[in-house]
C-alpha cells in the first residue's frame, strides 16, 4: 500500500487534488479526510461546540487515525468516519473502507503526527495564497456546511488564521513536492499520477 499525505490550508484545494490524482492514476484507492477525525465533544452543547478550535491540532483524534491507517497497512478494514459540520458532533459511520493500493489522506494538520509522516510514500502540500483560500472557504461553508456569513468570518479571524500562521503554513517544509494554484494543475496531477502508478507496477502492487 502506497500512502499519500496532501496538507495546506483550509480552502486550498486538498479535495480536488486527490479526487483528481484517484482519477488520472487509474488504480483502486480511498481518499480519507482528516475531518472525519474530529474529536467528538457530546458533553458540550451546541453553542458550546461551535466556538471550539477547530483549526488547532489538538482538536483531532490523532491516536485514532494512526490505528485506522496502520490497521489499513495490515489489510484490515476500518470503519468510515463521518463527522457532522452542521452540529459539530461525529456521525455513525456510513460503511468500512477497505485496503487498497493507494491510500490518500487529506487535512490541514495530515503532516502534525509524525508517525503518520514516517508512513507516507509521497508528501503533497498545497500553496495557495490565503485571500483565495478564505473566498473558497466561505463558498464552501454555505453551500456544503449550512453556515452564516458571520460565523464564517468570525471562525476566520479567530481561529483559522492564527493557526495557518502558527502551524500549517509551516508544513510547507515536510513536504516532497509543493504544489501550486491549488487542487487542480493541469501539469502536476498527471506527473504525480504517473509516478505512483509506476511506483505500484514496480512493486507489483498492481
Amino acid at each position: 500500500m502506497l500512502f499519500i499525505g496532501i496538507c495546506g490550508a483550509s480552502g486550498s484545494g486538498k479535495t480536488t487534488l486527490a479526487e483528481e490524482l484517484v482519477r488520472d492514476m487509474g488504480v483502486p484507492a480511498v481518499v480519507i479526510s482528516q475531518d472525519a477525525y474530529y474529536i467528538d465533544h457530546p458533553e458540550l452543547t451546541f453553542e458550546e461546540r461551535v466556538h471550539l478550535n477547530y483549526d488547532e491540532p489538538g482538536i483531532f483524534d490523532h491516536d485514532l487515525l494512526y490505528r485506522d491507517i496502520c490497521d489499513l497497512f495490515e489489510g484490515k478494514s476500518i470503519e468510515r468516519r463521518v463527522y457532522d459540520f452542521s452540529q459539530h458532533r461525529r456521525a455513525p459511520s456510513d460503511g468500512e473502507i477497505r485496503p487498497v493500493p493507494v491510500v490518500i489522506l487529506e487535512g490541514i494538520h495530515a503532516f502534525y503526527d509524525e508517525r503518520l509522516r514516517e508512513k507516507m510514500f509521497l508528501k503533497l502540500y498545497i500553496n495557495v495564497e490565503p485571500d483565495i483560500c478564505l473566498l473558497r472557504r466561505i463558498t464552501r461553508d454555505i453551500n456544503e456546511r449550512g453556515r452564516a456569513i458571520d460565523n464564517i468570518s468570525a471562525q476566520y479571524l479567530n481561529t483559522v488564521k492564527p493557526m495557518y500562521d502558527r502551524y500549517i503554513k509551516n508544513y510547507i517544509h515536510d513536504a516532497d513536492v509543493v504544489v501550486m494554484k491549488g487542487g487542480i494543475d493541469t501539469k502536476i496531477v498527471p506527473i504525480l499520477a504517473g509516478y505512483v502508478k509506476n511506483t505500484l507496477q514496480e512493486t507489483g502492487s498492481i
